[in-house]
């Protein structure tokens, strides 16, 4: 089997075709793992440029070609338009296609036309197409999105588990597994649904530095939103989350009476609407768009400046994915996430009518660590990057509601645990939150007298608070893991942690409920560092860094972008496969104006250059006469 070639050559393609020089943090070693033909499970965040790992490899094959697996038609165009852009030979083929389509796909398998071929997982099961694949000569297997494997991803899909059948299908060909979300526990499921050989666990960073997270209740939500529009008014775009298509349509119609410009998405929609919205958004024509879940893969703006949720997401995973569309160029960007403990009950009743058995069960457990999240006294970067199997060292992120200070800390904690841990054991470890809070506070209810407990030391012990606040702290010593939690009812018991607490070895931190305030929360503007280096939304590559002292010819770039349109509708490919808005905006600073320093330019490479570099000249100088 051809494999493709050395390091070297590879970087030789990514230079040439990519147009940059050194590679983003784990995309090198992938790369060298597939040069080997390793199998492989990587793990790169959201905007960390894992397709590179395997484009670049199959680009620097002479023959042979590599199968991408990938769950969206749509997000297989995309890229398989960039590719070719790129002058790397790459085909489609699925459902969408014609029958004519599908013969010149075939025709190209059968000619050694292709590098890349991205399918569907729903493909496999057809033995003309394994009949197909075995002639053209299959290098290696590239999964894209590999959590869908897993009954543990955090969006199992059953196709994908089908796929268990390629190390049959192919015994000699190397498998590489990619996600940019997956526990170690989710890792290992994906390796051995695969059956990879000794594969090359590669894991990048869960942390996103320049991420701020607040998680606030959902009080006086829609005026906290048009606060945060205001305040990144022309400076980047957003996407705000909504759990059901009605809240996308409420929020959407409201909005826009208020004077924002913003776009819905959601699959009730009609297909012209979503892909009209969809490209709004990635050509920068549209900024905000408001959408379900089912909006944002295959979404590479770098200045997405804010991602909000208007509920609970389904999970840790999907959390940490969808925020993760935020400040990919580096720069701070804010994720905010607005909840009620209703959320909780919303999702488990979509859950159970989409799922059943132990899916279900998976899915709620998933959503707990959710609730846990939201309710946790501590810092959000720490526990994202705890829940991935990471240790995070910093004693505080200084980007998060709990490490800035926005969240008031309630006095003597330790001592208002204790006394909440102590009427959980004094009761027998067997109740929910609300009579807890009943026995605390002194409620005389028929339940309470009825079991004894008006005369337990700790009745009426916290008489001087309320059943929200009580509530709020019992939940936070569980997602504190003070508190283990029931499986069938939300009932509390205490841990070993809870014990050392309990007996004063350890302390406690609480927080103020949010739902109790009123008027609306400060908010708190910090300066962050800006990043010392970024990439764009479809480079791939490691880019420049900018030398944050030239301006950039405002009117320069809009007319880059213009001839860029037009180039664009010429071949019938998204305006970022001729350049992406980052190399245009460094074009409109540098303003070169012969070949050589053109080509010096980051993203620009000696491909695009005899394609495309005509033109830019042009404009250059016809905008420096």
């Amino acid at each position: 089997m051809q494999r493709c070639g050395t390091i070297e050559s590879v970087r030789r393609m990514v230079r040439d075709r990519w147009g940059f020089e050194t590679f983003r943090p784990l995309q090198e070693q992938a790369i060298e793992a597939a040069v080997s033909g390793r199998d492989t499970v990587v793990v790169i965040p959201t905007g960390g440029g894992k397709s590179l790992c395997y484009q670049a490899p199959a680009a620097a094959r002479e023959s042979g070609i590599t199968v991408v697996v990938s769950p969206l038609i749509a997000l297989m165009k995309d890229q398989v338009d960039a590719l070719n852009a790129r002058g790397i030979a790459s085909a489609l083929y699925n459902s969408s296609l014609r029958s004519d389509e599908k013969r010149n796909v075939i025709d190209g398998l059968h000619n050694g036309q292709f590098k890349l071929l991205y399918v569907a997982p729903e493909r496999f099961p057809d033995q003309n197409f394994i009949d197909l694949l075995h002639g053209a000569g299959v290098n290696s297997i590239a999964i894209d999105e590999a959590h869908c494997i897993s009954h543990w991803g955090h969006d199992f899909r059953p196709d994908y588990r089908k796929l268990s059948a390629l190390r049959d299908i192919f015994p000699d060909t190397p498998i590489h597994a990619f996600t940019a979300t997956a526990t170690p526990r989710v890792r290992d499921d994906i390796a051995a649904q695969l059956k990879l050989n000794a594969p090359a666990f590669l894991v990048g960073n869960f942390d996103r530095a320049n991420l701020t997270y607040r998680v606030l209740w959902r009080r006086e939500m829609k005026q906290r939103i048009m606060t945060i529009l205001d305040r990144y008014a022309d400076k980047g775009a957003g996407i705000i989350y909504c759990i059901r298509r009605n809240d996308v349509d409420e929020l959407t119609a409201s909005l826009r009476s208020n004077g924002y410009d913003v776009r819905p998405y959601h699959a009730g929609l009609s297909p012209d609407i979503r892909k009209a919205n969809q490209e709004a958004f990635s050509s920068r024509e549209a900024n905000i768009i408001i959408a379900t879940i089912a909006f944002g893969m295959g979404i590479d703006r770098p200045d997405i400046r804010f991602v909000l949720h208007t509920g609970m997401p389904q999970s840790i995973e999907a959390y940490q994915q969808e925020t993760g569309r935020a400040g990919r160029d580096g720069l701070p960007a804010e994720c905010v996430m607005f909840h009620t403990t209703a959320d909780f009950m919303t999702w488990r009743a979509i859950l159970e009518k989409g799922s059943s058995g132990d899916d279900v069960k998976i899915r709620i457990a998933q959503l707990e660590k959710v609730l846990d999240f939201c309710k946790a006294p501590s810092c959000r970067h720490r526990l994202l990057v705890e829940h991935f199997g990471q240790t995070y060292d910093k004693e505080s992120c200084g980007a998060c509601d709990a490490c800035l200070g926005e969240r008031d800390d309630v006095p003597d904690a330790t001592v208002v645990a204790q006394k909440i841990l102590s009427a959980i054991v004094r009761t027998g470890e067997r109740y929910g939150a609300k009579y807890l809070a009943d026995v605390l506070i002194g409620n005389d209810t028929d339940k309470v007298a009825d079991r004894g407990h008006l005369n337990l030391s700790v009745f009426g012990l916290m008489s001087e608070y309320d059943t929200q606040d009580i509530r709020s702290w019992i939940d936070q010593l569980a997602a504190g893991g003070h508190l283990a939690v029931g499986e069938e009812y939300r009932t509390f018991s205490v841990t070993d942690t809870g014990w050392t607490l309990l007996r004063g070895t350890s302390e406690a931190r609480l927080f103020a409920d949010d739902r109790a305030k009123r008027g609306a929360k400060r908010e708190r503007r910090r300066r962050r560092p800006v990043a010392p280096d970024f990439q764009d939304d479809q480079s791939m590559g490691t880019a420049y860094a900018g030398d944050g002292e030239s301006e950039l010819d405002a009117e320069l770039y809009e007319a880059l972008r213009k001839v860029r349109k037009e180039l664009a509708d010429e071949r019938s490919v998204p305006a970022y496969c001729i350049f992406p808005n980052k190399t245009l905006e460094k074009i409109a600073i540098m303003k070169p104006m012969d070949d050589a320093s053109l080509g010096a330019v980051p993203g620009i490479g000696p491909k695009k250059m005899e394609q495309y570099g005509a033109f830019m000249l042009e404009c250059v100088k016809r905008f420096a006469c």
